[in-house]
Parts: structure tokens; sequence; C-alpha cells
């Protein structure tokens, strides 16, 4: 038995996981029947009752959860008793309305369960200290999810929050942690101030980063351009990770890095057309989740609003679970200009290849029905570099030209860092949408 065979050996097979998620869906299911008001009336308006869920595809039948229902109905979405609350999570509000999503106890524990699995994947041991560039408040669930798993494991937990970019060098440079967990945006963003106050980010001990909330590597599932320029910085590994409050569940790379895993015992997850139809293994389409185990919010079927592709071979690791790639972009974020279609991530991406830009932000107007107009705002020092030559840049790796404009690197952080929100807002849609194609 060669290598490969014996890491797989070590882990469930296919049959054995699809086993376990249909055992645990049927469960899913019949506690939504009996404790969700929501989908107690969804069930009733559609006639379906657990015993006729026999199979995986027999979830393809029942009705997509998305964020318009979950912000209409709200209330009806929690499935305890007020008094087994112990934790109040809003969504961030990054495409709208913010949610309310309630936890139990036992919530806590799967969420602490699910970081702890992720974490263990990428290596992180209790010997490591653990950097969290990510907020602990605000009803944030991303720093409470993190801290939770390093609980778990018995890792030494650096809570420096995300909002001070300044304060999370200090720390660095003063509490030397082997492992930063934070968006990547910032942590290069981090790896410049400390270059610039003649500290070498490379030599302070960081041995790994843990990218949250932005995508560091490409559809090939090799690390971007922003992912080859922290592990350049930083001289680390780069780990890419992908959830949102509602699922309340993460996918992260293990140490082979190709593709977010998926933990079998906690979700069940699809990838959908936009007629709602599953595609082909490996093709993009809108990620559609079921959380498993959720006691007070739970869902169904919620649609996350977000393209990726799901690969389903056996990765490196052994490991035979299915795996997220990077996000590409957002269904309500699609952009069509001059019979282009692309996701400002495409335009993201075309601007981490440029040596002098620090930070941008993106402003789409609607001229017409079936065209935007694209304004990029960029930040950088360098002028070497021009507006001009950014939009050729930009025209030459997505066939668009937008409108480019050089501000300073301190009037983009003004602009796309916030307060009220947990990672930097860098899209803002300026066009008149209908809420239903939100």
């Amino acid at each position: 038995m060669g290598n490969a065979e014996k890491q797989q050996a070590c882990f469930p097979s296919v049959a054995d996981i699809n086993s376990l998620q249909l055992r645990l869906l049927q469960q899913h299911l019949a506690y939504l029947q009996k404790a969700s008001p929501y989908y107690q009336g969804l069930f009733r308006d559609i006639g379906f009752s657990v015993d006729q869920f026999q199979t995986l595809a027999d979830l393809q039948r029942l009705p997509l959860t998305g964020k318009p229902e979950l912000s209409a109905h709200n209330r009806d979405f929690l499935a305890v008793a007020e008094a087994q609350v112990v934790d109040i999570c809003q969504t961030s509000g990054t495409t709208g309305a913010p949610v309310t999503i309630w936890q139990t106890e036992s919530d806590l524990q799967r969420l602490a369960q699910n970081e702890q699995q992720a974490f263990v994947a990428a290596g992180i041991k209790c010997s490591d200290r653990v950097l969290v560039g990510a907020a602990l408040d605000r009803v944030f669930m991303a720093g409470l999810a993190y801290f939770l798993g390093l609980r778990k494991i018995g890792a030494t937990a650096i809570r420096a929050g995300s909002g001070q970019p300044a304060l999370v060098a200090e720390l660095i440079r003063l509490q030397r942690p082997n492992v930063l967990v934070g968006v990547p945006s910032l942590l290069l963003g981090v790896a410049h101030q400390l270059a610039a106050s003649g500290h070498s980010p490379g030599e302070l001990g960081v041995e790994k980063l843990i990218c949250i909330g932005e995508p560091v590597r490409d559809p090939g599932l090799n690390l971007s351009a922003l992912g080859a320029a922290l592990q350049q910085q930083w001289q680390a590994e780069v780990f890419s990770t992908y959830a949102s409050t509602e699922l309340a569940t993460a996918f992260a790379d293990c140490t082979a890095g190709c593709g977010g895993h998926l933990q079998p015992e906690l979700v069940f997850v699809e990838i959908i057309d936009e007629q709602g139809q599953a595609v082909v293994s490996g093709e993009p389409g809108e990620v559609v989740v079921t959380p498993l185990g959720v006691e007070a919010t739970p869902l169904l079927r919620y649609r996350t609003g977000d393209i990726a592709s799901l690969h389903s071979e056996p990765c490196r690791c052994g490991r035979q679970t299915p795996r997220l790639g990077p996000i590409i972009g957002r269904r309500a974020q699609m952009l069509k200009c001059r019979g282009t279609t692309l996701f400002p991530g495409a335009i993201s991406s075309a601007l981490q290849e440029i040596a002098g830009v620090r930070g941008h932000y993106l402003e789409v107007h609607q001229d017409f029905d079936l065209s935007d107009r694209i304004r990029v705002v960029v930040g950088c020092k360098d002028d070497s570099v021009s507006a001009e030559a950014v939009a050729a840049q930009i025209a030459a790796k997505t066939r668009v030209k937008p409108d480019v404009v050089l501000v300073s690197p301190e009037e983009i952080s003004n602009k796309i860092i916030r307060p009220d929100q947990r990672k930097p807002v860098t899209f803002f849609d300026c066009r008149q949408r209908d809420p239903e194609q939100e």
C-alpha cells in the first residue's frame, strides 16, 4: 500500500461520508419540523414530511432559503425558547441589513468544535501562539469562533481585533505570535507598516497565516497574487478559509492547500446554477449550505450568494471530503460591462499584481439596463504608477477597461475600514436593483 492509500485509509471513505450525511440530514429535517416555526410553515405549505426524505438527492426537492427570507421572517427562525439563548450574533450587514443569529450553549460548543477541527487541519497545536485579527465584540461571530476553537485546542490566543492595523503590528512585535488569523488585506497592510518602521515581517517568527474574508487562491487552487505577496512578506505558509455568520461553519485549507474541506458532521453543501439545479463537480455555481447540528437558528439549503466550485477528488492529505474552492464573486455583485460579465474579485486580482498599489475600492453605476460603469479608486504613493497604466493592467486581465482614479492609501483606508464592519468594504453598488434579485 502506497503513502497516498495509507493516508486515505486513515479517513472516512466517500460511502461512509454520504451515509453519515444522509442520517444527519434526516435528523436535521425532523428537528426543523418539530422546532422551527419558519420551516414548520414551509413544510406544511409544500406538503412535506420527513419520511419522504430517503436519499441525498431528495434534498433538491426542498425549497431554498436566502437572506430575504431570513431577514423578513427573522424571529420565526428561532427554534428554542428565549431562556435557552446564551449568545446573540448579527450578520455583518456588508451586503444588506444585518439579521440576528441566536445561539445556545450547544451551538457554542459546536462552533468551538468547528474551529478546532479547522485549525487542527492547518497544523495548529496547543504550543502555538495565535494572534486573532478579527472582532470579538459588536455581536460578530468570527472572533468569538476563533477564540473558542483555539481555547479547545489549548493554544495561546492574542485577541488583537481588526480595527487598528498599528495595534496589530505592535502586538506582533511585542507578543511574537507564530500564527496570524485575519483578513489578507489587513495582514498585508500590517506587513507593510512593520517594514516601513524598520522591522522585517519575515524575521518576526510568524509561521502560518490563516486568511479569512478574502480569497488567497485562484480557481486552480494555486496562491493568487495576494496570497503570494503574503507568503513573500511574512515568509510563512498561507491558508485560506471560508465561512459566514449564518452558516456557523468554516471550510478551511489543510496543509496540502487544495481548498476548504467540508466537515461532514457539521455541514452539507451544494453548488447550484442560476436555475437552482446542481452543477457538475468542479464547475462554479452558487454555494448553498445546510448547517447540521445547529439548535437555536437552524437553516435548510441556505443560499450564500457566493460563487465557487466544489472539488470531489481525494485531497493530497488523504481526506476524501469535498473541498470548496475560492470564492470568485457574489451573485448580487456580478458586473456587466460592454458585453463582458465579471466579478469585482477579477479586478482585485489584477490590482494585486501591481507593486505600488496599496488598497482599492470599486464604485459601480448603471448607465443602461445591460451595461455597468465601473470606477476603480486605487491607493498609491508611487509616482511611476499612472491611472492609465492601472486601467490597462485591469483590461489585460479582464477585457474591461474601467475608469481609474489614484488617491493616497490613507484615503482608501478611511473609506473601506468601518467600525461597524468586520472586514474592509471594497464594493459600493450605486445601481438601482430589484431587492428580489439580491
